[in-house]
């Protein structure tokens, strides 16, 4: 990858983001975070957390606290990468959008027009039905097979064996029945993603990593950011959970040497990558306000639906999250957790103001009973408003 980092400097300059300048570690901005950083780990008590952010400019800043290994006594650092879980569905969102501004595939498309000839196609709940827009939007009707009875442990023992494949996955929602019928409502699903990953694949006869290789990480310099397809990845912090759990993890998820207990190969297109939090926040900034594809998407991007009748300010747009009623303004995103690891990514529309956090464990996440993820991103988006507002 080395040898193109000219070229990808001078297209990265045209973006303006070659030439953003990091804040120094020293800013009163930068210890302003630390110290709020520092008091959610006394009170929530997690190993160590990283945040970064991008500002209107394009300058950049990010901070750690804590433990990336609590055993060894080894610090978090800015560096630090961790497991971005469903984040990576921001990715998966944008290359269907790249994708079809190429005219490849079109999100009113019928997935059974590019999946239809596999022999287990039509055991898919709403197979005849669905387009890839209800994929991307969550409004398939497919079930999601992680949530499933016993599946969060078979996929770790699944992903024991190398290489892994997506079907083995999808085939605990077969014969299933549907959610709802295609295009009604709304329910979250890792394996209507899946089938987003196959149906992108089919489509372009390319493996999807290496497509977003291409169009996303190295143009826009995400050089920490890869796929999460195997157990051993260099710079990841140690992700730590609750043990006994459904996954059947202990609590520390990774052996003295620093591989993982499990293969997050079996996550796939339902996220797929390890980043920073510094990545994040260019590739939210990137994404969010235009500039991560030469062809206009930001409208189809949000072109967004309801989640719950209940909740008329949250809707679901192309792989991401939009919420139309807070405080701060509009603000479009996307969270993650996978065992060991939470991670969220939030863009302030009205202040160009991108956030990102990442945290080495998701205990009291994954089951609501810590309010952790929604406090924080409050915090960090009041203290970060309002110091850009005072300059």
């Amino acid at each position: 990858m080395k040898h193109v980092l000219t070229i990808v400097a001078l297209f990265l300059m045209n973006l303006g983001l070659a030439t953003s300048p990091a804040l120094s570690d020293d800013t009163e901005i930068n210890a302003a975070l630390r110290s709020l950083l520092g008091s959610f780990r006394e009170t929530y008590g997690f190993p160590g957390a990283t945040v970064a952010y991008t500002l209107k400019d394009g300058t950049t800043g990010a901070v750690a606290v804590g433990l990336a290994d609590v055993e060894a006594d080894i610090p978090m650092t800015t560096e630090s990468r961790m497991l971005a879980a469903s984040i990576g569905k921001t990715i998966w969102g944008a290359l269907v959008l790249s994708l079809e501004s190429e005219g490849v595939l079109a999100r009113a498309d019928l997935v059974s027009g590019y999946l239809g000839q596999l022999p287990w196609f039509g055991r898919v709940p709403n197979a005849q039905d669905m387009t890839i827009g209800h994929l991307l939007t969550h409004t398939s009707g497919v079930p999601d097979h992680v949530h499933l009875d016993g599946v969060a442990g078979a996929l770790i023992d699944m992903g024991q064996t190398a290489p892994f494949a997506p079907e083995a996955a999808i085939a605990f929602i077969l014969d299933e029945p549907p959610l709802f019928e295609a295009g009604t409502a709304w329910a979250y699903t890792d394996s209507g993603y899946l089938l987003l990953g196959l149906v992108i694949e089919a489509a372009t006869g390319r493996d999807v990593f290496e497509l977003v290789q291409e169009r996303f990480l190295t143009p826009l310099g995400l050089f920490q950011t890869i796929p999460s397809d195997g157990p051993m990845i260099e710079g990841l912090a140690v992700g730590y959970t609750v043990a006994p759990n459904s996954f059947g993890l202990p609590s520390r998820t990774s052996d003295e040497t620093g591989a993982l207990l499990w293969n997050p190969a079996v996550e796939w297109t339902g996220g797929g990558f390890v980043s920073t939090s510094s990545d994040l926040a260019r590739w939210g900034h990137a994404l969010f306000t235009g500039v991560a594809m030469d062809e206009p998407y930001m409208d189809r991007l949000l072109d967004a639906v309801p989640v719950h009748p209940d909740a008329p300010g949250i809707r679901y747009g192309s792989g991401v999250a939009l919420y139309t009623e807070t405080l701060h303004g509009p603000v479009y995103g996307h969270g993650g957790w996978i065992p060991g690891y939470v991670s969220s990514l939030r863009h302030y529309a009205d202040h160009d103001l991108t956030i990102a956090f990442q945290i080495n464990t998701e205990v009291g996440v994954a089951d609501d009973s810590s309010d952790l993820v929604p406090a924080l991103e409050s915090a960090l988006a009041d203290l970060l408003i309002d110091a850009v507002s005072a300059q």
